[in-house]
């Protein structure tokens, strides 16, 4: 590596870094990255695309009281520009845009300040953005941010954001008509006549890369010529929001590689950031670093992601940064600790506490239990609980929060009845934690596995017609197929789902999503499913309980009936919820819903019973529900074990 002295020259309309390793060139004063030269390679960035191109911070926006979750895009070029810092060592450079009233309509209300950070002897470079929102400035709705980079064409085919999810991908080209066609929502296109013809008949879709917030560290393109790889990692989850589960987009076709921290992707509507008039708000995204590498032989190509795989475990270890200028990013004397134990408490599973193996233990904002999912204004600190349910969490910011919590094999969330106060230097022990998660009686029967996710059920397998060659051979990722929803259909051709229960698999005979029937070119029948069970006899001390999770809704209205299909009203109506869109996006789940439906005993018969469940709405192929699981308890019992 270089030890040149990090070079600094200040055009009129640009502004140029050089370390010796590799040379930065940004807008003056908007800050636009419009070129990157490493490894023999003039530029990595697409200058010539008709809309985006080079690499950008951008956000959508859309005035207060607005529906959906796409407003306007504002590319948010900034106004002035200053230089931070300039040593031989370290420069950071800031291109700040404050709010300017008279351009209200125009942009969205915010002052932001990007930030980019260049040091010694490093291949690569660093950026984040402080974004406020002060007592002066309007109401509006942020729907979205993200730094994103358009790479060469020409040169960028290859992509890889996982061991075993890399690719060579199509040309934009090829996603245009005549040689792409659009399918059913337009991110999804069948490549009819592709440039390179072992992409013909493949589906191109940038929702087949999405990532769990938890395991998106490191993605981006390998060149081969010359050998040369360009990659985003981003080493803390603590300033994206929705939580550890939440997903969003990596890299895709264009080339383009992407770093989200506010998206409503897997989340809808739930998910946009609502100001109102005045309301004080700051926060910090990033830094992520853009790692840049290269090898001698072409044929050693490959190994880039191996070695980017490593620079992303040395940039985990080094959060929190110490240089970054801003006071706005506390050091890591500034942040504090928490740690503690996490046990479960079900007599009806065990007399004595259960650890909560694997649980996820994480502090947010106050707010109610679960709200962690739909928050999206503060940072988020999360860690996986080990065998015996030990947590810890180091490098949170000061702050109040609440520590939340869910367990795999158990429903429902946890919540910490104690709000919690960070203060620099702290470390906070909790002792032991218990959660004691919903449950009225024993068990009578059940469906699925606890995990908030549909992944255990039946996936078919895709058409052939709509097919992505790299999925196929992965079965932990089978459901990101395209058009799986259309699969029930097929599968059930003279009536809906009937799961039995003591005969039916719910991995063989429970269809991953509960979706509309297809009858015509544009129209859609409502489904009901069955679940059968048999009752040796009915208690009539108390009452049952119906207890269903789901891992997903979008614009769905699940109703429950008991033994009457035509009960009006039914048992049971979620009313509308959800827009997380899991079953076009191949998400195999979205945002955690837990239904507990009591059930007056008289409603249930000795011998033969029936639930069932119908999601109502039916004006499109996507209005539907994955479940995560369902369970019938009986009534309470004095002595459970």
């Amino acid at each position: 590596m270089s030890t040149a002295a990090v070079q600094l020259i200040q055009q009129d309309d640009q502004v140029v870094v050089d370390n010796g390793i590799f040379q930065l060139r940004l807008t003056n004063p908007g800050g636009t990255i419009v070129g990157i030269q490493y490894g023999g390679i003039d530029n990595l960035l697409e200058l010539s695309n008709p809309s985006l191109n080079g690499g950008f911070w951008d956000l959508n926006w859309s005035e207060a009281g607005s529906s959906g979750t796409r407003g306007k895009f504002d590319t948010i070029e900034g106004t002035s520009f200053q230089v931070i810092t300039f040593s031989d060592e370290v420069v950071e450079l800031s291109f700040t845009r404050k709010w300017d009233p008279s351009l209200q309509g125009e942009h969205s209300p915010l002052s932001i300040d990007k930030r980019f950070i260049i040091l010694q002897g490093s291949s690569g470079f660093y950026s984040y953005a402080i974004y406020e929102h002060t007592q002066d400035m309007p109401a509006f709705n942020l729907n979205e941010t993200r730094i994103a980079f358009m790479l060469k064409i020409e040169k960028f085919h290859y992509m890889a954001m996982a061991d075993d999810r890399q690719r060579f991908l199509p040309l934009p080209e090829d996603r245009l008509p005549p040689r792409g066609e659009e399918l059913a929502y337009p991110e999804a296109v069948l490549l009819v006549d592709p440039v390179e013809p072992e992409f013909k008949g493949e589906v191109d879709d940038k929702y087949q890369y999405s990532c769990e917030n938890k395991d998106d560290k490191v993605h981006g393109f390998i060149c081969f010529d010359p050998p040369v790889g360009f990659w985003q990692i981003t080493p803390s989850n603590e300033f994206r929001t929705g939580g550890p589960i939440k997903q969003d987009l990596t890299s895709h076709v264009n080339p383009t590689t992407l770093a989200m921290f506010v998206s409503t992707h897997y989340g809808g509507e739930d998910l946009v950031i609502k100001f109102a008039p005045g309301e004080p708000w700051k926060k910090v995204f990033g830094p992520v670093f853009i790692y840049l590498n290269s090898v001698v032989d072409r044929d050693d190509a490959y190994s880039l992601w191996d070695d980017a795989k490593e620079q992303m475990k040395n940039e985990v270890q080094s959060w929190p940064y110490s240089f970054p200028a801003s006071e706005d990013f506390p050091r890591a004397d500034q942040r504090g600790a928490i740690s503690g134990r996490l046990l479960v408490q079900d007599s009806y599973i065990s007399e004595d506490c259960i650890s909560a193996e694997g649980a996820y233990v994480g502090l947010a904002p106050p707010g109610a239990t679960g709200s962690f999912q739909k928050e999206n204004k503060g940072y988020q600190f999360w860690t996986k609980a080990d065998n015996e349910g030990v947590f810890m969490i180091n490098n949170i910011r000061p702050g109040d929060y609440n520590l939340y919590a869910w367990v795999p094999g158990f429903v429902g969330d946890y919540k910490c009845a104690e709000a919690i106060e960070i203060t620099a230097g702290c470390e906070i022990d909790v002792g032991d934690l218990v959660y004691n998660p919903p449950r009225n009686g024993p068990t009578l029967w059940e469906i699925g596995c606890p995990d908030r996710t549909a992944a255990e059920f039946f996936i078919p397998e895709p058409d052939p017609m709509y097919i992505n060659k790299l999925l196929v051979n992965l079965p932990a990722e089978r459901f990101r197929q395209y058009g799986l929803w259309e699969r029930y259909a097929e599968l059930y051709p003279d009536g809906d789902l009937v799961y039995t229960v003591g005969t039916s698999d719910y991995q063989k005979d429970w269809f991953y999503a509960h979706v509309n029937r297809k009858v015509g070119d544009n129209s859609f029948k409502a489904t009901t499913w069955q679940v059968k069970f048999k009752l040796d006899s009915v208690d009539q001390t108390g009452n049952y309980t119906l207890r269903v999770a789901l891992s997903s809704a979008t614009f769905s209205i699940l109703e429950v009936r008991i033994n009457d299909p035509e009960a009006s009203p039914p048992e049971f109506s979620s009313g509308l919820i959800g827009s997380d869109n899991a079953i076009a996006r191949h998400g195999i789940h979205g945002l955690y819903y837990l239904f507990n439906i009591e059930i007056q005993s008289g409603k249930l018969l000795q011998g033969d019973n029936n639930v069932y469940l119908t999601q109502s709405r039916n004006t499109s192929a996507f209005h539907g529900l994955m479940y995560d699981y369902i369970r019938l308890e009986g009534p309470p019992t004095p002595n459970p074990i």
